[in-house]
């Protein structure tokens, strides 16, 4: 007998976004290693914010939402929360169920001033290397790179003379222009101050 092709949705339903992620998705391990890293951070995420006040976007979910940006190379935050809003899978990492609604996309921008003022990701990525090698999941491999091609710690603001003590400059946004006054900046005479290894280079060169 031919069923008949009718959408009709029940009027109460129990689903466990858990049941619909095999036993065996990448993105399990992954997830169980980041939390781990991110309890022993508590700490850290409440230092950053007020004790009274309208509650936050959890920082944790932010940086899940971040991290399967870069795993799936979703190209802007805007289609990011888009995906999340239907995507069960995205829904799961993160931390949301599937009655919750997705925080704007603009978000983003503000949060992560707040965390990378507050050296949030740095101490994060520490503490998964630190758990990382302590359950032996390092390998010793290993491969080069063009090292201009890898976007560094640091934007152009941050760049000082290597005799300039005065860090880099502040506020203004994550990219503020710099006026140089003319002066020709190179890596004998200038770095970063966020980033001591970084180089100033140009496609297929380094300024020396």
């Amino acid at each position: 007998m031919r069923g008949e092709d009718i959408f009709q949705e029940a009027l109460f339903t129990t689903v466990h976004l858990e049941t619909f992620v095999p036993v065996d998705h990448p993105l399990r391990p992954i997830k169980r290693l980041l939390d781990e890293a991110m309890r022993h951070l508590d700490w850290l995420f409440s230092s950053i914010y007020a004790d009274a006040g309208r509650e936050s976007i959890p920082p944790e979910r932010l940086i899940r939402a971040q991290l399967l940006q870069v795993l799936y190379s979703i190209r802007s935050e805007r289609q990011l929360v888009e995906q999340i809003n239907y995507n069960l899978l995205y829904r799961w990492f993160i931390g949301l169920t599937i009655d919750d609604v997705v925080w704007n996309h603009s978000s983003f921008s503000t949060n992560r001033d707040r965390l990378l003022e507050n050296d949030v990701v740095t101490e994060l990525f520490e503490e998964v290397v630190h758990l990382a090698r302590k359950q032996q999941l390092l390998c010793e491999e290993h491969f080069s790179v063009d090292g201009t091609l890898i976007q560094a710690w640091a934007s152009q603001k941050s760049y000082r003379r290597k005799d300039d003590d005065r860090g880099p400059l502040q506020g203004g946004g994550r990219n503020s222009e710099v006026d140089f006054n003319g002066e020709k900046w190179r890596n004998e005479t200038h770095e970063s101050k966020t980033d001591g290894d970084a180089r100033n280079g140009g496609r297929g060169q380094i300024l020396i």
